[in-house]
């Protein structure tokens, strides 16, 4: 196990700078992750924390060792790429044992760790087994296997579950933060989906064109998002934002002074003729147990609202759209968050 420091590191490729002064602390034992869009770094800065892709500018420190100019097999990490990247001659066990050998490990130390690493991973019955005769989640699971056997101090994810369907992404998500709790090492893990960051994290980074927006806990970042980026990207659906002009008079006169856009989450909207605005329906999902509607203002500004009911509300329905006074957001021109003042 083992603390993580990034000191202003920058990454350019000839004229073009994509890592603008990174500067992030991952503490021992946190489950760290690194989310955005595409595009925006994430996986660049964890190949750099890796050691396969070079720095321009700045420190990498693991335990306060700087490790700028150790190579990434001596600096004591171990990665899950997004791809599975297993011989497919060799059976679990051999694919479990093969860096092992490569580092002259005795036979018995090596077959302890992969006795440790298949009971952890409950694959022990698919030991024998070649690639071929698994499913994309039982590779997944090998995959991260052989990083626990080399019993890294930090462990890397590079979107580990982007290749799996969305049942097995929701199941092995669930795996892996039981493992990080039962192992208890420090985990840095790059992701696009908002969803996985916010179940999976102690500590989220949103990146944003190579630039950190926000640091912090899941709930911290949902409630208390730092910029308008920050709150339309963490949160599914996303924030609504609506322009200050088209809001009705009882909420203008909650504004912050220099208000500009007005956010609210589609669960914190209600179908109320009190502090309303009107809103056209333009289509309706019926999950069960949810309902989701989407319409737009008479300015033509779209709202997605979440209801914890069904509803017997069509498209083309003109309703009136509440506010739930508690859970509002007001941002400036710039995009950063206004304190309320309510």
């Amino acid at each position: 196990m083992a603390n993580l420091k990034l000191i202003d590191i920058k990454k350019s490729y000839g004229k073009t700078q994509v890592i603008h002064g990174v500067n992030l602390e991952v503490l021992d034992g946190e489950f760290c992750v690194l989310v955005g869009p595409s595009g925006c770094g994430k996986s660049t800065l964890l190949r750099m924390i890796a050691g396969l892709e070079a720095i321009s500018e700045g420190s990498i420190l693991i335990d306060e060792d700087k490790v700028n100019d150790i190579s990434a097999a001596k600096r004591g990490l171990a990665m899950v790429f997004q791809s599975y990247a297993l011989y497919p001659h060799m059976s679990v066990r051999q694919n479990l044992a093969f860096g092992l050998e490569n580092l002259k490990l005795e036979k018995t130390e090596i077959e302890k760790r992969i006795q440790e690493a298949a009971r952890l991973l409950r694959m022990e019955e698919y030991l024998k087994r070649r690639p071929g005769q698994l499913s994309g989640g039982q590779m997944q699971r090998v995959a991260i296997g052989r990083a626990i056997v080399r019993e890294p101090s930090i462990y890397l994810f590079d979107e580990p579950l982007s290749n799996l369907d969305a049942e097995l992404r929701v199941a092995t998500r669930v795996e892996l933060k039981a493992l990080h709790e039962r192992l208890g090492n420090t985990m840095v893990y790059v992701t696009h989906d908002q969803v996985e960051a916010m179940t999976m994290a102690d500590k989220i980074v949103v990146l944003n064109e190579g630039i950190i927006e926000q640091v912090g806990a899941p709930l911290e970042l949902y409630n208390s998002p730092a910029n308008i980026f920050v709150a339309g990207f963490i949160g599914s659906p996303k924030m609504n934002f609506l322009d200050y002009s088209s809001l009705p008079e009882s909420l203008k006169k909650l504004a912050p002074e220099n208000s500009s856009i007005f956010g609210i989450r589609p669960e914190h909207l209600s179908i109320t003729e009190e502090n309303s605005l009107p809103l056209e329906v333009n289509s309706v999902e019926q999950l069960g147990s949810d309902s989701y509607l989407y319409g737009a203002t008479i300015e033509g500004q779209e709202l997605s609202i979440k209801l914890n009911n069904q509803t017997d509300i069509k498209a083309q329905q003109k309703i009136d759209v509440g506010f739930d006074l508690d859970n509002t957001h007001w941002f400036a021109s710039t995009g950063e968050s206004l304190k309320l003042d309510y």
